[in-house]
């Protein structure tokens, strides 16, 4: 296999210039590009990507660490961020941690010791104090979805703040009092600002006389279906769900289909997310549609362009805007009489 040397030597020029040109970082006149190029044609010489990162000081590689790859969300944010990556000339190295708090540990350190230029980071689960100092040390880390409180880091998330309230308008709009919540509980990120802009659509409500029953757990099928029926079995009554998540939406029509009860002649369904082709459920199901292409697009800008030195830019907290996706799995019912909020917790 030929050398950096042997191509030097056919195009008439130092080794270093053939290295400086590769990298980018001379500018030759015409006649000297060509002899090179022709040299490289020449000979078939493939310079050594290992030998290249050493001599620039970077790897061109960044790596996404998320907690599973089969979720919707995370592949539909995996595909994103890849994307994004090489469209900046960037591979994208993609680790899978299983919500596994020793996993995450491990490829966090993969930045301190500059296996790769930055990581991208998603977690999913509550016992996120181990992580800080591991991401305090890494430094090159961008938190995408989910936070680690205190962690010093750039955050990308979307508003999911809004996007309860949305959902929540929404309900309100239609008429439903009586409604049950199924997703994460406050110690997540997302959980907490979905119901967080839920309750305040609901108080901001000139109707008032709503019943709130939230169910926690984590955003699957399985806690769907779960959740969903521990609602149906302590509150009869409620007329819609709010689901946090597509995986819960999927749970719950599950359990609603078991109890023979249709959607939306029966019960209401909004849920969040939207990266499943909710629009091709027998039932089309309105949705609070997530930014994932932008999100994953942001991360990788982020990542790229931050200046590590500069405290405020290792700071930054950036929140991407989401938008109501109007189907037909809400249907309206007839106003009640007015009363207070009532907000029911069961953890």
């Amino acid at each position: 296999m030929a050398n950096l040397k042997q191509v030097a030597e056919r195009a008439g020029v130092s080794p270093a210039t053939v290295s400086r040109y590769l990298n980018g970082t001379l500018s030759l006149p015409e006649p000297t590009r060509e002899a090179i190029e022709n040299a490289i044609r020449a000979l078939n010489y493939h310079p050594n990507p290992f030998a290249r990162s050493l001599s620039r000081g970077r790897t061109d590689q960044i790596q996404m660490v998320v907690p599973e790859i089969k979720a919707p969300f995370f592949a539909a944010l995996v595909a994103a961020v890849e994307n994004a990556a090489f469209e900046r000339g960037q591979e994208l190295a993609i680790s899978v941690t299983l919500n596994r708090p020793g996993r995450e540990q491990r490829y966090l350190d993969s930045v301190s010791d500059r296996h790769v230029d930055g990581l991208i980071f998603v977690t999913n689960h509550p016992e996120v104090a181990p992580l800080k100092s591991r991401i305090d040390a890494a430094r090159r880390v961008v938190l995408l979805d989910e936070d680690v409180p205190g962690a010093t880091a750039p955050r990308l998330f979307c508003d999911n703040d809004s996007g309860g309230y949305l959902a929540g308008q929404y309900l309100a709009r239609h008429g439903h009092r009586a409604i049950g919540v199924i997703g994460t509980g406050d110690e997540m990120h997302s959980g907490a600002a979905r119901f967080q802009g839920f309750s305040r659509a609901l108080d901001d409500s000139a109707d008032g006389g709503y019943r709130v029953h939230r169910k926690a757990g984590s955003y699957t099928i399985e806690d769907g279906s779960r959740l969903c029926a521990e609602l149906l079995d302590e509150h009869p009554g409620i007329t819609a769900i709010f689901a946090m998540s597509d995986e819960l939406v999927i749970g719950t029509l599950d359990e609603l289909a078991r109890r023979d009860l249709r959607v939306p002649d029966d019960i209401s369904i909004i849920g969040f997310d939207d990266i499943l082709p909710l629009d091709y459920f027998a039932t089309p199901i309105t949705a609070i549609r997530q930014p994932v292409e932008a999100l994953g697009a942001k991360a990788v800008e982020i990542l790229l362009n931050t200046d590590w030195e500069d405290p405020a830019a290792c700071s930054r907290v950036e929140i991407l805007p989401v938008t109501l996706v109007e189907r037909s799995s809400v249907a309206s019912v007839p106003p009640a009489p007015q009363a207070t909020v009532q907000h029911e917790s069961n953890r």
